[in-house]
């Protein structure tokens, strides 16, 4: 039995190394560039125009606002990957990666302008005759009813890719990292079953009241979450002052560098943008499911605010993370067991003694749960759109079952299915943009105009 789920788990992997390589990162950076160049770097130009669009409040049909959608998204998007997904990137790829994460945040920006435009310019309804957004139905909706396999496609990996198994598997790790082993409790898979069981009876608390409850505690959790984070590390950085200018000097060295040659290069460039891409979700596809259920009734403005989040997620809080272990120096380039969670728990210890893990721990809670809340409403949507409204509601069953198998299961395994999926997800969002980009364009000069 291991000796099969050994091999399933190779598979997986490779197959996820193979499509999220060279596929993956000309898609969504490539994609990202073009949309930057083409909306005329509207994430430069219109920034400010993107947080004063926050203010309005429409009442189009749609189930939360502008803002809630955008601070879901963002509960959604800043997690467990901005801590254990930068360190992964950094134990992977060496300092460098970290540059073209910040790659991938400015051409997501513009992507997500896109994805937040079209999402409520295609808006559909479900079987209940309720109005809807998201990939499944721009396709329907702005490519017509012959694209719709591509509109089943892109859900079917979306039930995969939204079911927070990254998220479970590293805030079990954390608890038993910071808690049980050094009280002596053997970290066994009993005990990592049993961590799952109650990180799925918090998360059913708030997934089984809807996208009401899921946007009313977003809102909330958001900006407390990055501000503690933010203050965090920010004491880390003044304690460290000294060696902060080393620590962008690795950051942009090893981005460019070609000692080991053009293909090691790109190696670095392709983690960074992997590990980036499950972060921010630009071109994804998941954050204009969160938009298209905005009230909002005006397309650009809705895409304005959408690009608000790779700046926040991707950008901030990525940078956060990977300045508290690259100023630290406790990770190890190549290493051959992938450390996540572990090496940020271990470099905010190392930099605030005695402290550093709880207070991380503390941000890792409310990140790891504010993500798995949002994830649910992705998975729940797919299933309404492929099997009736009626059915969505079952898949918080299926999705609360999958966090218990997810604190169980090896990191890298795990790394490897939701990469994969989300990258399957990606194609299919990306070519409708690609296609209904003309549209998007034509709308955003008549907008700006007024």
């Amino acid at each position: 039995m291991n000796s099969f789920s050994d091999s399933v788990g190779k598979l997986i992997i490779s197959v996820s190394d193979f499509v999220c390589g060279y596929p993956l990162f000309i898609l969504l950076i490539g994609g990202g560039l073009f949309f930057l160049v083409y909306s005329g770097f509207v994430p430069f130009r219109r920034f400010g125009s993107a947080i004063k669009a926050l203010k309005n409040k429409d009442d189009a049909p749609g189930q939360i606002s502008s803002f809630e959608a955008l601070t879901s998204a963002i509960a959604a998007t800043i997690g467990m990957g901005n801590i254990a997904g930068v360190a992964i990137a950094i134990t992977m790829g060496g300092p460098g990666a970290i540059f073209w994460m910040w790659v991938s945040a400015i051409v997501g920006m513009a992507t997500k302008f896109f994805e937040g435009s079209a999402t409520i310019m295609f808006k559909g309804k479900d079987s209940n005759g309720e109005v809807q957004g998201g990939p499944m139905y721009m396709i329907e909706q702005g490519l017509g009813i012959k694209w719709k396999p591509m509109a089943v496609f892109f859900s079917i990996f979306c039930l995969i890719g939204t079911l927070s198994i990254m998220q479970a598997n590293q805030l079990t790790e954390a608890i038993t990292t910071v808690f049980t082993t050094p009280a002596g409790i053997e970290n066994t898979p009993l005990l990592r079953g049993i961590i799952g069981l109650s990180i799925c009876a918090i998360v059913s608390v708030v997934v089984l009241g809807g996208i009401g409850r899921i946007a009313k505690i977003s809102s909330k959790l958001v900006p407390l979450m990055v501000g503690m984070y933010f203050l965090l590390v920010m004491w880390i950085i003044l304690t460290h002052l000294s060696v902060v200018p080393r620590v962008f000097a690795d950051i942009f060295a090893g981005a460019f560098s070609l000692k080991a040659g053009f293909g090691a290069f790109l190696g670095v460039a392709l983690i960074g943008a992997r590990r980036a891409a499950l972060v921010n979700e630009a071109g994804v596809g998941t954050a204009s499911m969160m938009h298209g259920a905005s009230k909002n009734k005006e397309p650009i403005r809705e895409g304005l605010v959408a690009m608000i989040g790779p700046s926040l997620d991707s950008g901030l809080v990525c940078t956060l993370t990977a300045l508290a272990v690259l100023i630290s120096g406790e990770y190890q380039v190549g290493a051959e067991n992938i450390k996540g969670l572990e090496l940020a728990l271990t470099s905010f210890e190392s930099s605030i003694p005695g402290y550093g893990s709880m207070l991380l721990m503390i941000i890792v809670f409310i990140f790891a749960f504010s993500t798995m809340f949002s994830y649910s409403y992705y998975g729940v949507k797919s299933t309404s759109y492929l099997f009736g409204a009626k059915y969505g509601k079952y898949y918080n069953i299926f999705f609360l079952a999958m966090i218990v198998v997810a604190a169980i299961i090896p990191l890298k395994t795990a790394v490897g299915l939701i990469d994969l999926a989300y990258a399957l997800m990606a194609f299919p969002t990306m070519i409708t943009l690609f296609i209904l980009a003309p549209r998007i364009r034509k709308a955003m000069k008549i907008y700006f105009k007024k």
